[in-house]
């Protein structure tokens, strides 16, 4: 009841999503599983089922080397290229996620302002991920 392990035979793949609302695969877990298909191999192609503007943080993923096309609700993904550490913003709940998931898939340092959104919907993040090995800091401006 307390964990959650995931396991896989092999490297991932490429794949095809649509969000669509329960019980299809969640739009709040759009932007995550957008940032994990950038890093594997092969093209994928997300359509979102359910808001308008949801692809809105994709522009964010550009800043860190991601291959990605936006056309209305359909975004192509053309994975295997090394994110790279950057300057990034949160540009809501859902994207702070995936810009903290994207920086920890890659070398360097990486800065995610309008932090804001990430403390809205998650309760100590930094120590949470702090134990489980991420090296990541709050700074103060």
């Amino acid at each position: 009841d307390e964990e959650v392990r995931v396991y896989t035979k092999g490297p991932l793949c490429a794949i095809n999503i649509k969000t669509m609302p329960y019980p299809g695969f969640p739009t709040d877990l759009q932007p995550q599983a957008v940032v994990m298909l950038a890093t594997v191999n092969g093209t994928s192609i997300v359509t979102e089922g359910v808001w308008d503007s949801r692809f809105q943080y994709i522009a964010e993923l550009l800043k860190m080397n991601a291959k990605i096309t936006v056309d209305g609700k359909r975004a192509v993904i053309s994975g295997g290229a090394p994110l790279k550490a950057g300057k990034v913003a949160a540009t809501d709940l859902r994207a702070g996620a995936s810009m903290i998931i994207a920086a920890l898939s890659c070398d360097g340092t990486t800065e995610i302002s309008n932090i804001r959104h990430i403390d809205r919907g998650y309760e100590h993040i930094v120590e949470k991920l702090t134990a489980l090995g991420a090296d990541i800091r709050r700074l103060n401006d």
